[in-house]
């Protein structure tokens, strides 16, 4: 029975630290603070409503960078993301369309509609890429910043990042998957 409890509670702390120190690198993954200096960004896809409007998450990351791209006119844009089985339309398609509406020249905007994951985000946004160019910055929600930034890295890609903010409603939920994500990701690598 004590071996039982001591174990219990070797665990427990395992998972309280594992939880705090994915906690402390979703945090490092915040910075460093684009600061226009890279030509390229990348928006990172997120899910798109039955109605083919972008879901809250994605509507924050596009405000964000609609402000990015008016404040830094000199940066070209990726949007990334293709269709999931319960979209309408690819997520880079709608993320063009809200850009453009908004305003953003479409000349600066380029789509990458066939990514599933973020991985894939990084690697097929990297094709679009001029040769040499290996720089970027990247827009995401915050949370969801320092695993982009570590799968970038896996892609050849140095970032910095624009964070968005994750909505309040799905906040908690978006926390803890993504300490779960990227605990995977650092195992398996991608």
């Amino acid at each position: 029975m004590k071996k039982w409890i001591g174990g219990s509670v070797l665990v427990l702390l395992l998972l309280g630290y594992g939880y705090y120190f994915l906690g402390t690198e979703i945090e490092k993954g915040k910075v460093p603070v684009a600061d226009g200096s890279n030509d390229y960004l990348i928006v990172l896809g997120a899910k798109i409503k039955p109605s083919g409007i972008p879901s809250l998450a994605l509507k924050n990351r596009l405000d964000v960078a609609i402000d990015y791209l008016k404040k830094h006119e000199h940066v070209q844009v990726i949007v990334s993301g293709g269709q999931g089985d319960d979209e309408p339309a690819t997520e880079a398609s709608v993320m063009a369309k809200y850009l453009i509406d908004a305003g953003i020249d479409p000349l600066r905007v380029q789509l990458e509609e066939n990514s599933t994951s973020t991985y894939e985000n990084l690697l097929y946004s990297k094709e679009l890429l001029p040769e040499g160019v290996n720089e970027i910055t990247i827009i995401s929600n915050d949370f969801h910043l320092a695993r982009a930034k570590y799968l970038a890295k896996v892609v050849g890609l140095e970032a910095d990042v624009v964070g968005a903010p994750t909505p309040k409603s799905v906040e908690i939920k978006s926390n803890i998957r993504e300490r779960l994500a990227l605990l995977k990701t650092y195992v398996v690598g991608k």
